[in-house]
């Protein structure tokens, strides 16, 4: 599908060698800069998240989570799990008895140890070639010496002013006189710059144990919580296997559980019973469909996905094609379907790509869950902690009960694709619950309309709330008409719909196509 350059819009970008795709330039631009110097895509994606934790600190931090995949051609992929934990002491009855029926965003028991920093350090270990003094330099150089606020992270900075006031270590480190900066202002984050430097020469240990984890660890338990310092002398991430899927040709490559990667797969499992290349990609018929099997897909999840351990569903049984066809066979394409659907709370987060010169392809995602996640900061280390932890239940016999060690259902997923065995495609899309959504969706655009990644990545969103259907404004009303009269309570987004990333792997011509979402401020650069 040619784009029409009359509209306004974004080309896909093309090059040879390398190409890193991010929501930042400062992050792109340094993930670029590591690839000319000889890193390879593994330490410049460490690199490019490193700097994201400085220039987008309200999306993502080392306060949270990271989960990665490394494709090399003629190897398995690697899929790396940085997802934090539970304290050891977690008490689903002590919060059951205090009266809780769910773990709020604002709940103290949403804090779970972050896990970012241990991950960086196991990718750059397991693939990279600098270590991460090096991986970390241009993150410490924009936090000590400021950096320029860009207008996306600028916009959404000013609207959780009230969330940084109510905490004082939040209000000291990320507002100023009281504000929030404005685009345009240069701005340095002089306490992260020196707990980065920390982790830069001692290692992730400088971030799990001593000064560090123990300014962490008395935020957090002047504040009730379970978890304690060994809680975060012991946190390990782990090295998994991908869960996987066909989709008229095309492999999909998802996180496993405890991530909602299944979501993403189950839906195109479901969509493949309908031919949707008939349909205009932007009609109420297309979007009906998707959003149809995005609610059966979302059940799934929410009866099934947490901790591995702990489900009581297969992986194997939730990716049969069968299964997914009698969950199709529930959809009515003219009209609205009564199956349950549940609410989705937003959020956001941050998902980069990079494809070096060897083709190691690199598709990794860093969160804080909320913006500047639950809006606690360490006081001397500014440090911006997760509240992840609201992803659990409180029901003592659901899969995904809150209790002690345990990984929350995870919303957060990088992605690949590969055709004949090889990788075609490193891309994700933030956006919290949204992302399995924003993945189908990516993957449709490509597959079934030919679109090229920028134009599959613009490509207007919608997505479910609870019992309503949320569009961008891009959706034509004659297609929020349409979806209304199938039944659908459709509302306008108040903000858009996540954003994404994806470099496309061209082999037989020897180039790399990248695109990067004009919901953020980012994009691909490459050489």
């Amino acid at each position: 599908m040619a784009r029409d350059f009359h509209l306004p819009g974004r080309s896909p970008v093309i090059a040879c060698d390398a190409m890193a795709a991010s929501s930042h330039p400062l992050a792109s631009l340094a993930a670029m800069e590591v690839l000319r110097a000889g890193g390879n895509a593994a330490d410049a994606a460490v690199t490019a998240i490193a700097v994201l934790c400085v220039v987008e600190p309200h999306m993502t931090g080392i306060g949270g989570d990271c989960f990665a995949m490394v494709a090399k051609p003629d190897q398995p992929v690697w899929g790396y799990n940085g997802c934090g934990r539970a304290g050891s002491g977690a008490s689903i009855d002590a919060l059951l008895g205090q009266g809780m029926r769910s773990i709020a965003l604002d709940s103290i028991h949403a804090v779970t140890v972050p896990g970012a920093v241990e991950a960086w350090s196991a990718i750059l270990g397991a693939h990279g070639r600098v270590g991460l003094p090096r991986a970390l330099a241009p993150a410490i150089h924009y936090a000590e010496n400021g950096f320029p606020v860009a207008a996306r992270v600028a916009w959404d900075w000013s609207q959780l002013v009230p969330k940084l006031s109510a905490d004082p270590g939040a209000k000291r480190h990320y507002l100023f006189n009281g504000c929030a900066p404005a685009q345009g202002d240069v701005i340095k984050l002089p306490a992260l710059a020196q707990t980065l430097r920390t982790i830069a020469s001692e290692g992730p240990k400088g971030f799990y144990t001593g000064t560090v984890a123990q300014d962490m660890v008395a935020a957090l338990r002047a504040r009730g919580s379970f978890l304690t310092l060994e809680d975060f002398a012991n946190h390990r991430g782990e090295s998994v296997t991908p869960v996987r899927s066909n989709y008229r040709g095309l492999e999909v490559l998802e996180m496993p559980p405890n991530t909602q990667g299944l979501t993403a797969l189950i839906m195109l499992n479901v969509l493949e019973s309908y031919e949707l290349a008939r349909f205009d990609p932007i009609s109420a018929d297309r979007f009906h469909l998707v959003l149809e099997a995005a609610r059966l897909a979302y059940a799934e999840r929410d009866a099934h996905i947490a901790e591995p351990s702990c489900m009581r569903a297969s992986v194997p049984a939730l990716l049969d094609k069968e299964f997914a066809a009698n969950l199709a066979q529930r959809i009515d394409p003219a009209r609205r379907t009564a199956f349950s659907s549940t609410p989705h709370r937003p959020s956001d987060t941050v998902y980069l790509c990079v494809v070096d010169r060897d083709r190691m392809a690199v598709s990794l995602i860093n969160t804080l869950f909320s913006n500047f996640g639950i809006g606690i900061c360490t006081e001397k280390t500014g440090i911006m902690l997760t509240n992840r932890g609201a992803c659990f239940v409180l029901d003592a016999g659901h899969p995904n009960a809150f209790g002690p060690g345990k990984r929350p259902l995870h919303t957060i997923i990088p992605a690949l694709a590969f055709r004949d065995q090889r990788c075609v495609m490193s891309f994700g899309v933030m956006g919290a619950h949204y992302q399995p959504m924003g993945h189908v969706q990516i993957v449709t655009n490509i597959v079934d309309y030919g679109m090229d990644v920028q134009a599959a990545i613009d490509f207007p969103r919608a997505f479910f709330v609870g019992e309503q259907t949320v569009v961008e404004r891009s959706v034509p009303q004659s297609t929020v008409e349409g979806l209304g009269a199938r039944g659908h309570d459709v509302v306008r987004a108040a903000s858009p719909w996540g954003g994404g990333q994806a470099i496309q792997i061209d082999w037989q011509r020897g180039v790399l196509i990248g695109g990067s979402d004009p919901r953020k401020d980012g994009c691909a650069i490459g050489y």
